[in-house]
């Protein structure tokens, strides 16, 4: 890894007490205790865009400069997306019952000091979990029904969820409820690529399967959506 990572521990909270109205911690992958956390920079609270002004400016951006991102925007989209934004675990979008089904994955082909490969976010230590090394844009853009616009971009972050997070709670009526929860995070990153002057396109059509394994999902994880993000070519 070009950055430095730190070895943590994963823990699997079980819900209860104060945090049980907060939803459970995630588990970790493939049952593993300990995982190595490449650390991201905080995020930003405040920027120069209104909110107005990027709801305003808001477009579906499909061509790319080949510019490369770095950590620091990594971060703000992740956090956007995901983020912890109170001191009890609550997030950046919300979740019916604060069940928080979704998952943050990262394809990263041009990311400075990050090595290319596939990456799960872990929210609540604002961090990085390696999934699998290795440039999976091409493989992402196939699963998409060929959409080869989506391999030039130099972030792409596909949402997932396991939906029996909600489902548990809300039977089968909390599967809607996972994909509300997924357009706000959606548009969140909308609104941060926005407020950096970057550009992003919710992209719904692709193979399940396909993209399942391309990022190596565990089993009760689905996909339900892929972003790509990069500068806007003209």
């Amino acid at each position: 890894m070009k950055v430095p990572i730190l070895r943590v521990a994963t823990l699997l909270l079980v819900c209860g007490g104060a945090m049980a109205s907060h939803g459970c911690a995630q588990e970790p992958l493939d049952g593993e205790a300990s995982m190595d956390l490449i650390s991201l920079p905080d995020p930003q609270l405040s920027g120069e865009m209104p909110l107005e002004e990027a709801i305003h400016g808001r477009r579906s951006i499909r061509s790319f400069r080949p510019d490369a991102l770095d950590l620091r925007q990594v971060s703000q989209f992740l956090w956007a997306a995901q983020g912890i934004t109170d001191p009890e675990g609550l997030r950046s979008a919300p979740s019916a019952g604060a069940t928080y089904p979704l998952e943050v994955y990262l394809v990263a082909s041009a990311v400075e000091e990050l090595d290319s490969g596939v990456y799960r976010y872990d929210p609540t230590a604002h961090g990085l979990l390696p999934v699998g090394p290795g440039d999976r844009s091409e493989e992402v853009a196939e699963a998409a029904l060929d959409q080869r616009w989506i391999a030039d971009a130099p972030l792409i972050l596909v949402l997932a969820a396991d939906m029996g997070r909600t489902t548990g709670r809300y039977g089968e009526r909390g599967r809607r409820y996972v994909y509300m929860e997924m357009g706000h995070a959606a548009q969140n990153v909308y609104l941060q690529a926005e407020a950096l002057g970057l550009g992003t396109t919710l992209v719904g059509a692709f193979r399940d399967g396909d993209l399942a394994e391309a990022l190596g999902l565990p089993s009760k994880e689905e996909p339900l959506g892929i972003l790509p993000v990069g500068v806007p070519s003209p």
